[in-house]
């Protein structure tokens, strides 16, 4: 088994009882996961696979057809939700992942300092893993999708984000959920706020999480054309942790 593969989402996957069988789930999932992973183009995909065609087609097929986002939604419910925290990560596009087709659909790609780049936005919980997932274009602002991100915040709850953060819409966001934010205020903060210091230190769970998820070289850098099939990438990181999170509490 390569260090790559993975152990078991095959309950959760679309059942085919009849018809032509098709290529074993799990030896596509470990397929695909091998790119995540690698960062190596799809048509390198060891043979040992399958057919590099099937794994991409499945990839994007079933993310078309609403599967990744179920088993994500699927396996967050057992999430942890006294404290819930949000951050951003700025990742790199590859120049191939800039050549998409320009109109109205919105890519996710902006223009930086460092180039193009796409931002993903997180929601984590107290134990550092993944909830809510979205992408915007680089150059946005942290705060830009906090609202969505926060919508399911249960009441009495604490929301930790660093003071980029610090916007007076979404604390009372917060506040209409009866939450409460640990943000730091921003030095220009008129007023004094409610902060924690010492429970802000938790934070540093959401910055392992980017970690985590970078150490998949297709989600360090963005070579994905549509920002769908990108986040559907982020989203099978996010499962893939959780799962690794089970296994070592089993």
């Amino acid at each position: 088994m390569s260090r790559y593969d993975l152990t078991d989402l095959e309950p959760l996957l679309p059942n085919k009882p009849r018809g032509v069988p098709r290529v074993d789930d799990r030896r596509v999932l470990n397929g695909i996961f091998w790119v995540l992973r690698s960062g190596a183009p799809w048509r390198d995909l060891p043979g040992r696979y399958g057919p590099p065609t099937t794994c991409y087609n499945r990839f994007v097929r079933w993310r078309k057809a609403g599967v990744w986002d179920r088993l994500m939604d699927a396996i967050t419910k057992a999430h942890d939700s006294k404290v819930q925290m949000i951050d951003t990560s700025i990742v790199r596009v590859h120049q191939q992942g800039a050549t998409g087709k320009k109109g109205d659909r919105d890519h996710c790609l902006g223009r930086s300092r460092g180039g193009l780049t796409t931002k993903i936005h997180a929601l984590v919980d107290a134990k550092g893993r993944p909830i809510k997932l979205m992408l915007t274009a680089g150059q946005k602002s942290d705060i830009a999708s906090a609202a969505d991100l926060i919508t399911d915040l249960p009441e009495g709850a604490m929301l930790l984000a660093d003071k980029g953060y610090d916007a007076n819409t979404l604390r009372n966001a917060v506040i209409e959920r009866k939450a409460w934010a640990n943000i730091p205020p921003k030095v220009n903060r008129k007023g004094p706020i409610c902060f924690s210091p010492f429970l802000y230190k938790a934070r540093n769970l959401i910055e392992r999480f980017f970690n985590k998820t970078k150490q998949f070289r297709r989600i360090a850098t963005r070579y994905d054309k549509l920002a769908e099939n990108y986040l559907a990438a982020v989203k099978l990181v996010a499962i893939r942790i959780w799962l690794r999170a089970y296994e070592s509490t089993s």
